[in-house]
């Protein structure tokens, strides 16, 4: 609506002016009404919960079974964590991690064939979990006495696969990982042509997205089968796993047939068809962050939301002219205090729960991230040429090959400092964040008891007391998130506009690139470029490491949202735009993950 009034007010103002708009030319849904059968299907389905409960009952057991073997306990940790049911076993797995770290503090195990793999293992497993153990303590022994590392750890494969993974877990000022990483990586590379699968196939993946970076629910489903290959596996968590996933999976079929019927009701197609028709691939974007099943609200909710601004991007970015797009930014702005109350009233249930539980609090960072996003989509439209030249002085005089002005934006420095300001402020990753930080809150506060009818009130102070936190501390949490928060949206501006997008804008009419600043300023190759944007990224994913070390100011459940944010970004944009353009790996996650069950 607001958009066809700021439509007819610039043609009211000059009715004879041609409005010309560009195209992106998107390719249309792959999915049609696939997903809308979900929730009318009738086949019978087998009830597995019993069988589930039992067989989680017995992985508990084993997990709580008292460290007689410290390897055994580790690789069942992380068995459970990336077969994806670590969400059932948080407190157990937590408990029996503190006992590691302070009875195996510095995982002493004599010299092996082991060693390296269960040091590696033993490191990686506990920084995920907080603890700031020593990198230099623990991997200083598997270097000779030149200072190299030993030659011979290239003989183990598991070891230094291990040892690979490890490394991702890595803050500013690990020098010895930042070794580790480079040794590593330039072995395995060398050696992974000569392997036969299934260890091949593991080696090649782990290459081009570790652990760290990797969405849970994709890797739980790519690791069945690794770990299923495995002689010593655990049947009775293999089958356990396989049932929760498929069980899991099931529920999100059914709310992404909510979402989409709802999406069909819009008809994006016809009434909105300069726009992506992307509800799918959002929907997975969200279950990247929230996959559990006590999320199934806040997955509804965020989807439609982030479907919202997908939208309003796509007015920004390729229909609206620029004497639109200004309008349209002032009205948000004059009005962002009753949008933060009614635009996200994209499902009732958000605004009866918002209502009912009085969270004021949660509507005031909704408004907030609305007010503060979206001035950045019309100073991310005003790099586009034809906007910019008419910005410009008329005694301003550009060569027809030339996209900027020497004074303005024309060299790396300044256009990094400015990108990278839009970035942080990015709606389409801020907003996101505020907006997931708001519905996780929500969660906590009312989700145990809202359902069962109880005092929304008194499930507002049951929720946080459960946490520990009072509504004053909830208000100090959301203001410690200002680095993570940075580094996230720095990470995904880069793999976002610099790796993937770059040439697609450009041929559809935006202005110069970050890459073409660096080039023109330093008078380097567009490959050095792209090395020192993945550099940035590097340093982004430590310092995301770094805010996720104990003692930290924000609950870990929240921070594993922001890092989940990170690993969305990392799958959608490191190779290609998958988002915009449907690459290979969105459709294929998508199927994996919400098509194609595993086999039991």
């Amino acid at each position: 609506m607001s958009h066809q009034i700021c439509m007819a007010t610039a043609q009211t103002q000059n009715p004879d002016a041609k409005v010309h708009r560009r195209s992106a030319n998107y390719r249309p849904s792959l999915w049609g009404d696939h997903f809308l059968s979900y929730s009318n299907k009738s086949e019978e389905t087998i009830d597995y919960s019993e069988q589930v409960q039992g067989l989680k009952e017995e992985v508990q057991r084993m997990l709580m079974a008292p460290i007689d073997n410290l390897l055994e306990k580790l690789e069942l940790i992380d068995a459970i964590q990336r077969l994806g049911v670590s969400y059932h076993f948080e407190g157990e797995i937590d408990e029996v991690l503190q006992q590691i770290h302070k009875y195996h503090y510095t995982c002493d195990v004599q010299e092996s064939d082991d060693a390296l793999y269960t040091v590696a293992l033993h490191f990686r497993l506990l920084r995920q979990q907080g603890y700031n153990i020593p990198s230099v303590d623990i991997f200083n022994k598997f270097k000779d006495n030149m200072g190299n590392f030993k030659e011979s750890l290239t003989n183990n494969v598991k070891g230094m696969l291990s040892f690979y993974e490890a490394t991702h877990m890595r803050v500013h000022g690990e020098d010895i990982l930042d070794e580790a990483l480079k040794f590593t990586t330039t072995h395995l590379e060398s050696m992974v042509i000569n392997f036969s699968p299934p260890l091949a196939t593991q080696v090649s993946h782990a290459l081009n997205r570790p652990i760290r970076k990797c969405l849970p629910r994709v890797e739980a489903r790519q690791y069945f089968s690794i770990y299923q290959e495995n002689a010593s596996h655990n049947e009775v968590l293999l089958n356990f796993a396989k049932l929760d996933f498929n069980m899991l999976q099931k529920q999100h079929q059914k709310e992404l047939s909510h979402i989409s019927r709802w999406w069909k009701d819009i008809d994006v197609a016809t009434n909105l068809s300069f726009a992506q028709d992307r509800v799918v691939e959002l929907y997975f974007w969200i279950l990247g962050v929230y996959f559990e099943p006590q999320y199934s609200l806040a997955r509804r909710i965020l989807t439609k939301t982030i479907c919202m601004a997908s939208i309003i991007d796509d007015i920004y970015d390729v229909h609206g002219t620029h004497e639109e797009l200004e309008l349209f930014t002032d009205a948000i702005k004059e009005h962002h205090h009753f949008l933060g109350h009614h635009t996200y009233d994209v499902s009732c249930e958000f605004v009866v729960i918002l209502h009912q539980s009085h969270l004021q609090n949660g509507k005031t960072f909704l408004s907030v991230g609305l007010h503060q996003s979206t001035p950045t989509f019309l100073e991310d439209y005003r790099w586009e040429p034809s906007t910019f030249f008419a910005l410009l002085p008329s005694t301003v005089e550009l060569a027809p090959d030339l996209y900027y002005a020497e004074d303005l934006y024309s060299t790396a420095d300044l256009y990094s400092s400015a990108d990278l300001r839009f970035a942080i402020d990015c709606f389409s990753l801020h907003f996101f964040l505020w907006t997931s930080l708001a519905l996780w809150s929500s969660w906590w506060a009312f989700g145990p008891c809202f359902f069962i009818g109880l005092s929304s009130s008194w499930a507002f102070g049951y929720g946080f007391a459960k946490m520990g936190i009072n509504k004053l501390q909830s208000i100090k949490i959301y203001n410690s998130l200002p680095k993570i928060e940075e580094e996230m949206c720095k990470n995904g501006r880069l793999y976002c506009v610099y790796y993937a997008k770059v040439a697609f804008e450009q041929e559809r009419g935006h202005v110069v690139s970050g890459v073409e600043c660096y080039i023109k300023q330093y008078g380097v190759s567009k490959q050095e470029v792209h090395d020192e944007f993945r550099k940035q990224i590097v340093n982004a994913w430590k310092d995301i490491n770094r805010e996720c070390i104990r003692p930290t100011e924000v609950p870990v459940p929240l921070l594993t949202r922001v890092v989940n944010v990170a690993r969305v970004m990392d799958l959608l944009y490191k190779d290609e735009d998958a988002y915009t353009h449907l690459g290979g790996v969105m459709v294929e996650d998508i199927t994996s993950i919400l098509v194609d069950p595993v086999p039991i």
